[in-house]
């Protein structure tokens, strides 16, 4: 496989080279791909980690666990108001 590179991933390349990290433009290469199929693994398990949790809670909800907005708001009111007084 033949990889054209543009003068920008080039210069890229070069300076990557030029920190003595590595050797060759190859090099710089594999470790570039393997980071991104690090940061691809690591994306999809945070995607199927959120479904996971966005389900919990919709079946949170369905059995009545959930709490209304205004009991949230008034629990945010009352702690802050205790942060408050505390810090005075």
């Amino acid at each position: 496989m033949s990889i054209t590179l543009n003068p920008e991933q080039e210069t890229i390349v070069d300076n990557l080279i030029a920190t003595g990290n590595f050797q060759t433009a190859e090099e710089v290469l594999q470790v570039a791909l393997k980071l991104l199929e690090q940061e691809r693994q690591s994306y999809e398990s945070w995607v199927i980690e959120t479904r996971e949790k966005v389900r919990e809670g919709i079946e949170s909800l369905d059995r009545g666990e959930g709490l209304d907005g205004e009991t949230v708001v008034n629990n945010l009111l009352a702690k802050l108001r205790q942060a408050k007084e505390g810090s005075v």
